[in-house]
């Protein structure tokens, strides 16, 4: 072993430990809270976390004038606007215009179109499952028409 590869050693431990503390003083200042502290929160039984790789939630920016074409789920939609102003349709039902917070069910199977307002960007939320059956696009004139109610 000659001189050079003492001090590579040295250094490479070093910054190993460098590395370690970090981590530590990380770990001390962003404490991962315990299922215990989180569970501490809530009355009357622990809810527990149930993840599920089967559902898919998506956040999508629609530029105003934006629409998906017509589309079903086999499970059904959740779909929220966080921002802006939307549309959506049911087939064979008047438009509607989504605003912030308020959730839109779609049941499965049930075909639809949503997107953003004429003029109006629209941050949409949306947790679904399983498959999702594309159909034709939305036209102008549909996507265009006064809101019902």
């Amino acid at each position: 072993m000659n001189a050079g590869d003492g001090k590579s050693t040295r250094v490479a431990l070093a910054l190993a430990l460098i590395g370690v503390g970090i981590f530590g003083f990380s770990s001390l200042t962003n404490p991962v809270e315990s299922m215990a502290q989180q569970q501490s929160r809530f009355m009357g039984g622990n809810p527990s976390v149930v993840d599920s790789e089967d559902v898919n939630t998506l956040r999508l920016l629609f530029p105003a004038g934006s629409r998906s074409n017509w589309h079903s789920h086999s499970w059904g939609q959740l779909l929220m606007v966080e921002e802006g102003g939307g549309r959506t349709q049911v087939r064979g039902q008047s438009l509607e215009i989504m605003e912030p917070g308020q959730p839109w069910w779609t049941d499965a199977g049930v075909e639809h179109w949503h997107g953003a307002g004429l003029a109006e960007d629209a941050l949409q939320m949306t947790i679904y499952s399983g498959t999702v059956d594309w159909l034709e696009p939305v036209s102008d004139d549909v996507y265009r028409a006064a809101a019902g109610r």
